[in-house]
């Protein structure tokens, strides 16, 4: 019968495991032909023009005003640590701003990232931003925000190792970001907006319906800061 079926993992792995979920969906053989043909194919795939970190450095002038020269990030001006973080991932979230998955209601930091990604005229733009951001250094931030270390490890463990793994590095296998170095004020806050639903529940963010999902499984802002505290030892 055509419809969308939702499917569970039958592998348990952690308390977050209700919200491991997928989907398979079941169209009519016309709406599958027109599906198909929007796909690109495996030549069209392999034909992408490598990125271009100089036209992405050129890009990059009017983003440093609030995340640093060097992708430093700067608190005062709501701009995170981009430096560090995996290719794959920032160009899903710049995708993500230009097409209003990110930066909805009640995320004011949010809406200016949607306008700023504007300015990305196309993908091979978003590529060549991303490229360029990976090549700076990673240097880690001072820490800004303090926890129970230990709470935080233990907490981490049964929560998040399994996807952004025990190093906190991430992988693009679990479509997990790296977490070891990141801005640890920028991970309470996001956490902070899975929680109120002022990220995740966008219906094309499928990764962040189960952060969603994560971030309900702590307790609170303490037990956040308490995981911050703990990654900025990832290093």
């Amino acid at each position: 019968m055509v419809g969308r079926y939702d499917i569970l993992c039958e592998e348990l792995c952690g308390i977050g495991h209700f919200v491991m979920r997928g989907s398979v969906v079941i169209d009519t053989q016309e709406d599958f032909d027109s599906w198909m043909a929007e796909q690109p194919t495996f030549a069209q795939t392999q034909a992408v023009t490598a990125a271009d970190p100089a036209a992405g450095q050129a890009q990059f002038a009017i983003c440093a005003t609030c995340h640093g020269a060097q992708g430093e990030g700067n608190q005062s001006l709501n701009g995170p640590k981009l430096a560090g973080l995996q290719t794959w991932y920032i160009e899903r979230q710049l995708k993500y701003f230009k097409a209003g998955v990110r930066g909805g209601e009640g995320d004011s930091n949010g809406q200016q990232m949607a306008q700023m990604a504007q300015v990305l005229v196309d993908d091979n733009a978003i590529r060549n931003m991303a490229a360029y951001i990976a090549s700076l250094p990673d240097i880690a931030p001072v820490a800004t925000v303090t926890g129970d270390i230990e709470n935080g490890r233990k907490i981490y463990q049964r929560n998040c190792a399994a996807c952004h793994l025990e190093n906190g590095a991430g992988s693009w296998y679990t479509d997990a970001p790296s977490l070891a170095g990141m801005s640890d004020w920028y991970f309470v806050t996001q956490i902070s907006n899975f929680r109120a639903g002022i990220r995740g529940l966008h219906p094309d963010d499928d990764y962040g319906e189960q952060m969603v999902g994560m971030s309900t499984a702590m307790s609170g802002i303490e037990e956040f800061e308490d995981v911050a505290a703990y990654v900025n030892t990832l290093r």
